[in-house]
């Protein structure tokens, strides 16, 4: 009988890694997890925690200024942007080492360096060759950006939080929800921001309507957003960076962020060398378990490509983990549903989205009845912004159920977890009707939709 060092080694410690490791730990298997960086992976260091930090800090100068609507009278305070980045430097450390301490206090063996993969149960790092029965794949993903002339002069989402100094003109390429974030972000920080994307419409896969009117508030925010628009050349000036666009026009930034997209991290890991299975943008391609074409390698979080979310990542490594260990007593073995993903988008507004959009309903169910609100949210009455919401309700018609659930707004993110609750558990606008607001809040609005828009 073949004798390993470990029972399971991780490789990655972000989200999906760590949740495994931590877990299989805490079930008696002996465990190691390499990382080679800081604790916490992209969304602890470089995603979704410092940019909600930043995105808070956004919100501030509107709120100031909506203040006085309410009464508050002077003026509101500058910006430090050393200060902000000194203190979510310093909240990111003490992540970095609550994570440390999670996966040593369950007994996992934290290892230090780069991975690469030998055979289907040896890992490399350094020097040093360590067995396992199983390995997991759990490094994430990286910013992609495209080979264009003046590539060397452009920062992405790594390097964004920590750019000195803060730029008084900056340029967002890209349409995803990451690009759309930081424009709204830095918008309300105070920078004058363009943001271009080379197609019709910001934020591809979102409802229809949710991607134009969030558009259109963005630019009510004062992003410069310019459609069907993409750089052609970057030149570093005496005067900062001279962007050249395809249409032949020029304008002129202090930096440059490109927000193009994420793939998957995989150089240096050896899945060639072991045939491990690929789709051709270098995800690894996993079943309904995670495991690889290599039966004893499995694979979770970005690094698949599936859906590229903290949450989902932390649920497919509990998938994992119950597979090769046994569901923990009493319960039954996970699995995972990629239906029904809640979702939020830190613009500003905020979206929130769980379900599927309008087009994708009318796809699968053919007959689909709309329920849409747009208001100015109490706040406004008074604060004097011209921000607005907006609330879609998407029902099968044959069935009742809500399959759909947009909202563009404030808190939006918080609103629409609760709802997807319901939505996973089956409920019905007839649900949905019987349920009483509590008012008066936005959230309300989405039990009080009775008239549809359209069949």
């Amino acid at each position: 009988m073949t004798v390993f060092d470990f029972d399971l080694l991780v490789i990655g410690g972000g989200s999906g890694g760590v949740r495994a490791a931590r877990m299989a730990a805490q079930r008696g298997a002996k465990v190691a997890l390499i990382e080679a960086q800081a604790m916490g992976g992209t969304c602890v260091n470089v995603g979704c925690i410092p940019k909600k930090l930043y995105s808070y800090a956004a919100h501030f100068a509107e709120s100031f200024e909506a203040s006085h609507g309410f009464g508050w009278v002077g003026t509101a305070p500058v910006l430090d942007w050393s200060a902000l980045k000194a203190n979510r430097a310093r909240e990111i450390t003490r992540l970095n080492g609550i994570y440390l301490q999670l996966l040593k206090g369950a007994g996992v063996q934290v290892i230090e360096g780069w991975a690469t993969l030998v055979d289907a149960h040896t890992v490399a790092v350094g020097a040093q060759r360590l067995t396992a029965k199983n390995i997991l794949i759990a490094t994430g993903g990286q910013p992609s950006v495209p080979e264009i002339a003046g590539r060397e002069h452009v920062i992405t989402s790594n390097e964004i939080f920590d750019i000195d100094p803060f730029p008084k003109r900056l340029l967002v390429v890209g349409g995803g929800y990451i690009a759309c974030e930081f424009a709204s972000i830095f918008k309300g920080l105070g920078a004058s921001v363009t943001q271009l994307y080379r197609g019709a419409q910001v934020l591809r896969g979102f409802d229809e309507e949710i991607r134009h009117f969030i558009a259109a508030e963005m630019r009510k925010a004062g992003v410069d957003l310019r459609l069907n628009a993409d750089v052609a050349s970057i030149v570093k000036t005496a005067r900062g960076l001279q962007v050249t666009l395809q249409d032949g026009s020029s304008l002129e930034f202090d930096a440059v962020l490109y927000a193009t997209g994420r793939v998957p991290l995989i150089e240096g890991l050896g899945l060639e060398a072991l045939g491990i299975a690929q789709k051709p943008d270098g995800a690894i391609l996993v079943n309904d378990n995670y495991q690889t074409s290599l039966p004893h390698i499995y694979a979770v979080g970005d690094v698949t490509a599936r859906v590229q979310l903290t949450p989902v990542a932390l649920g497919e490594a509990m998938v994992v983990v119950d597979h090769l260990l046994g569901a923990a007593a009493g319960k039954a073995p996970r699995s995972m549903s990629y239906d029904f993903i809640p979702t939020a988008v830190f613009t500003h507004p905020n979206i929130g989205t769980v379900g599927l959009t309008e087009a994708q309903a009318r796809e699968r169910f053919g007959a689909v009845r709309v329920f849409k609100s747009e208001f100015k949210a109490l706040k406004h009455t008074l604060s004097g912004s011209s921000e607005r919401t907006f609330m879609k309700l998407l029902v099968d018609a044959a069935s009742d159920r809500v399959v759909g659930l947009h909202m563009v707004g404030a808190e939006a993110g918080e609103i629409v977890q609760g709802f997807a609750v319901a939505m996973k558990a089956g409920a019905t606008k007839a649900v949905f009707d019987s349920t009483i607001g509590i008012h008066p809040t936005a959230a309300e609005e989405f039990v009080t939709m009775r008239e549809p828009v359209k069949a």
